[in-house]
């Protein structure tokens, strides 16, 4: 019978090679995989094209979130996944009296009248983006007197 001398020492030297070389393949591969932005801004879209109010919650693989008005940006060790809001702008909430408009309390009752909702989500729009970490986003979309927002968090 004809085939490899299975006692040869290069067979097993090059079977150890191989083997050492999968592991360092293998070890160097994320252990999940990079966020799901694209699953988050389907949320998003679903509360900014439907009625107010409305709000929805998701929970995502990223250690770190980025929100912008018209895009989110989520990064893991696996990698950064990007997705754009289909819905048009959407208000990037960090904290202050719109976080308490996000987690629920009306906005007549958080602020003293619409201007003074109007100027805050104008601040939150302008204020520049930054790395989040987060477990979580929340979407609420709200209404008043005909101003409609979707305001998003991480």
């Amino acid at each position: 019978m004809l085939g490899p001398p299975m006692e040869s020492p290069a067979l097993h030297a090059g079977l150890v090679v191989a083997a050492v070389a999968f592991l360092a393949v293998a070890g160097t591969l994320p252990a999940r995989p990079a966020p799901d932005a694209a699953g988050v801004a389907d949320t998003v879209d679903r509360v900014a094209a439907g009625a107010a109010p409305a709000s929805a919650s998701h929970d995502h693989a990223a250690d770190a979130v980025r929100l912008r008005p018209h895009s989110i940006a989520m990064r893991n060790d696996a990698g950064t996944a990007r997705a754009t809001f289909a819905f048009g702008a959407i208000v990037p909430v960090a904290d202050g009296p719109l976080r308490r408009v996000l987690d629920g309390n009306a906005p007549q009752r958080v602020f003293t009248d619409r201007a003074a909702f109007r100027r805050a989500v104008d601040a939150a729009r302008a204020r520049g983006p930054g790395w989040t970490a987060s477990e979580e986003i929340t979407v609420t979309g709200v209404s008043w007197d005909g101003y409609r927002v979707t305001l998003v968090g991480a």
